[in-house]
Parts: structure tokens; sequence; C-alpha cells
């Protein structure tokens, strides 16, 4: 049984534009596999990772303390959906759990909106190989020998532009 206590973690910080958060990967230091979790900070007006999606891995998202928002897609073909596909925002505080399902009706991103300190935790399978996908940009990555989060040396790892199609017989 692996356990460690969050005190005992440094922070590893991203700052990239509106893209701001520490982070702790409690799963990764408890010797976690199959299952990741992170513990996440996001400053006011900070973002989480970009707005995207998992094809093979699902998560979670689970509000320790603080409020913000999620964006979440909304698919056209869930009942209630307006056919617009315009997405929405949801509002989090402390107890909200999130379940993001391991597909375009996944696709998510944190928001701290608020003057104080968001807090939660991330939880997901850890599939590989999985294609994460980023909506607002029109690309997507490949990850091959480890799943997102992981730390192991990939075979085949990369970020593409959706448009940039070959067809299967180009360059064989």
């Amino acid at each position: 049984m692996g356990r460690v206590n969050e005190a005992e973690l440094e922070w590893t910080e991203t700052d990239r534009g509106e893209t701001r958060f520490k982070r702790k990967q409690l799963a990764e230091a408890a010797g976690g596999d199959a299952i990741g979790c992170s513990l996440y900070e996001l400053p006011p007006g900070g973002k989480s990772w970009p707005f995207h999606y998992h094809t093979a891995n699902e998560e979670a998202i689970y509000v320790l303390e603080g409020t913000g928002t999620i964006r979440l897609a909304t698919v056209a073909d869930e009942p209630g959906a307006d056919d617009t596909g315009t997405d929405e925002a949801h509002e989090l505080v402390a107890g909200t759990y999130v379940a993001l399902p391991a597909d375009e009706s996944g696709s998510h991103r944190v928001i701290n909106d608020s003057d104080g300190s968001l807090r939660y935790l991330a939880i997901s399978t850890m599939v590989e190989p999985d294609v994460t996908v980023y909506p607002d940009s029109g690309t997507f990555g490949v990850y091959v020998g480890s799943p997102p989060g992981g730390r192991e040396e990939r075979s085949l790892e990369g970020y593409y532009d959706a448009e940039d199609t070959v067809g299967y017989w180009d360059g064989e």
C-alpha cells in the first residue's frame, strides 16, 4: 500500500497566459498506477488546462475549497440540450463532484472567477494509448507508452492540427 501526505510534496507550477495553477501529483507520489489523482490550486483569475477531453481516460473533479466555475461541453443529443452546441458554465463550490466521460461530452476547463483560491482533486483513469482533443484550437495530442499525466517514457507523443490530415496511402 502506498501512502503520502500532500504536505510532504512540493507544488509544480504552470503559468502560461490565462492557464495558471499549482499541482501536486498525489497518486504518482503514492505509487499509483491505474488511477491518477492530483491536487490543484488555482489562484484568483486562474484557469486549468485548456478546454479538452480524453478519448480513453475518464476524469472527475472534486472541489475541496473555494468557488469557481467549470466550462462543460453541451452535446446536442443529450436530453434537454439545444442544438447550438454552446458550452455551459456551471458553479463549483466545496463538495461539488463532476464526472467527465472519456468522450466529447467530457470536455471541460476549470476557471477560478472568485477572489480566493480554488482547490480541487482531479482524478482519472490512467489508460494508454490516449488521444486528448482540444476543441477550441482544433488540435489533438497523442500519447503512447504512458498516459497523460504519466511519467514513463513514451514511444510516441505529439500534438497535431486536426486539419492537417493526409490520405492513408500518402507517402507509402
